[in-house]
C-alpha cells in the first residue's frame, strides 16, 4: 500500500513539467517593465500612506525612477564584470537607498516623515554596515 502511494506521488510529480522548468532570465524590456511597475506601486503606496500633494507625488516618482534606475545600472555593471563579492553589491544598494532617504527627507513634511514606516530602521542598518566596513579597513 505504501509503495503504491509513493509511486502515485512520484508519478504525479514527474508528470508536472512546470516543476522542472527553469525560470528564464528576464529580457531588458521585461526588467524595465517590472521595475516601472514596482515604482508605480511604491508611489501609489506613498500617496495613500502619506497623503502626498500632487507636486510631492511627482517628485517621489522622479526620485524613485532616477535612483532605482542608477542603482540597477551599477548592479548590472557589477554583474557583467562578474564581481562575486556580495559586499560590493550591498555598498551600491546602500548608497542609492541613502540618496533616496536624503531626498525624501527634504521633500516630506515632518508629519509625513513621521508616518513613513521603516525609514529610521533602514537608515540605522545602513549606518551599521558602513561603520563595520570602516572598522574593517
Amino acid at each position: 500500500m505504501k509503495k503504491t502511494v509513493t509511486l502515485a506521488i512520484l508519478a504525479a510529480i514527474l508528470s508536472c513539467p512546470a516543476l522542472f522548468a527553469q525560470e528564464q532570465p528576464l529580457t531588458p524590456e521585461q526588467r524595465e517593465k517590472k521595475t516601472r511597475e514596482g515604482i508605480d506601486a511604491a508611489v501609489a503606496q506613498y500617496e495613500k500612506d502619506l497623503s502626498l500633494e500632487v507636486w510631492q507625488t511627482f517628485y517621489v516618482d522622479s526620485i524613485l525612477t532616477y535612483n532605482i534606475g542608477e542603482r540597477n545600472k551599477e548592479l548590472e555593471s557589477l554583474a557583467n564584470n562578474k564581481v562575486a563579492n556580495m559586499d560590493i553589491y550591498t555598498i551600491v544598494v546602500d548608497k542609492w537607498e541613502e540618496e533616496t532617504y536624503k531626498a525624501f527627507r527634504a521633500l516630506l513634511t515632518d508629519e509625513q516623515w513621521n508616518l513613513k514606516k521603516g525609514a529610521g530602521r533602514a537608515k540605522k542598518d545602513r549606518d551599521k554596515r558602513a561603520a563595520k566596513r570602516e572598522e574593517n579597513k
